[in-house]
């Protein structure tokens, strides 16, 4: 077990001055029923849907709450924490009762162990530390959380049609900032509405945006 611990602070690269709490982050009530991660797991999952919720309204200030509710969902359920978890190959490291050497894990305990992680970080390092952790290890899949929002350009395109039989007319306006971390401006109007322009780090999330103000100012 202490082979395991030890592992398992370098894999998150933390080190934990109460080891008791990474301890029972990792460990199945089938191997012991009274220190397990059942209350770190209920912590960490209140702690991570927070997390998560404060830093979509840093990313999108102006989005409606159905839709940030949406993008929340889609980032602290039981898949995607599973998804979080085998990055670090946290199911290498869970301890469960009477579990011969080659099965399985279920998905649900690596789930549940992810967030439970979580809360042991909090209890350990304070909310600081378990915020960076969380944004560190769901980074890339925030930054995929623009693939729920209802398709604007779609929508526009088909009101475009439908009314002018034209399409909406979309330019760059213009594009900063290095390569690996781009600024875009694009704009976007029908045939007889005012400019309305986005921003995004994609020519796409830009466009999007742009047919996502022009559609609530028509609405």
């Amino acid at each position: 077990m202490k082979e395991k611990i030890n592992n398992l602070q370098k894999k998150i690269n933390i080190k934990f001055k109460n080891l008791n709490f990474i301890k029972n982050s990792i460990t199945h009530k089938s191997y012991d029923p009274l220190n397990n991660y059942e209350k770190l797991e209920f912590l960490g999952d209140r702690i991570l849907g927070f997390v998560i919720s404060k830093k979509l309204i840093e990313l999108y200030p102006n989005e409606k709450e159905g839709v940030l509710d949406k993008k929340l969902a889609s980032l602290v359920n039981k898949n995607k924490c599973l998804e979080v978890a085998k990055i670090i190959s946290l199911e290498k490291f869970i301890l469960v009762g009477n579990r011969g050497s080659k099965s399985k894990i279920e998905n649900k305990i690596v789930a549940d162990s992810i967030e439970a992680l979580i809360g042991a970080i909090y209890y350990d390092k304070g909310f600081e530390l378990t915020e960076k952790f969380i944004l560190s290890m769901w980074k890339s899949f925030i930054n995929l959380s623009d693939e729920i929002i209802i398709d604007s350009k779609t929508k526009l395109q088909e009101y475009s049609l439908k009314k002018y039989k034209s399409l909406p007319i979309y330019k760059l306006v213009s594009s900063s900032g290095p390569k690996h971390k781009p600024k875009f401006t694009i704009s976007v109007r029908l045939k007889d509405s005012k400019l309305f322009e986005g921003f995004g780090d994609s020519k796409k999330k830009a466009e999007q945006n742009a047919a996502k103000k022009l559609l609530d100012n028509i609405k």
